[in-house]
């Protein structure tokens, strides 16, 4: 069984940025694809990105293309997100979750999620 541990977030003003990490221990984690979705106060939980297994292929949400980027480390067993030109609307949880399906943009794609880490974003 998976267990992930999201890390790095934080409080920072817009335009800022800040990488996140989601550290894998046991399971296959190197072979399964992660996403990273977020969920704001009162809000539904939203997809952000999501990487295959060999980093290769990478997914995004329209509103962080070009200002977000996902990639991987295998050997490390874990994922980053990186997040650049911060905005206010950007706060909330970031989770990270282990695909077994392949609709990345879904949670019901996914299995294993960890406990999320707060990013908070200042005007």
């Amino acid at each position: 069984q998976v267990q992930l541990v999201e890390s790095g977030g934080g409080l920072v003003q817009a335009g800022g940025s800040l990488t996140l990490s989601c550290a894998a221990s046991g399971g296959t984690f190197s072979r399964d694809a992660v996403g990273w979705f977020r969920q704001a106060p009162g809000k539904e939980r939203d997809f952000v990105a999501a990487v295959t297994w060999n980093g290769i292929n990478t997914y995004y949400a329209e509103f962080v293309k070009g200002r977000f980027t996902i990639s991987r480390d295998n050997a490390q067993n874990t994922v980053f997100l990186q997040m650049k030109k911060l905005k206010p609307e950007d706060t909330a949880v970031y989770y990270c979750g282990v695909a077994v399906g392949t609709s990345y943009s879904r949670q019901t794609s996914y299995d294993y999620w960890g406990q999320g880490t707060q990013v908070t974003v200042s005007s």
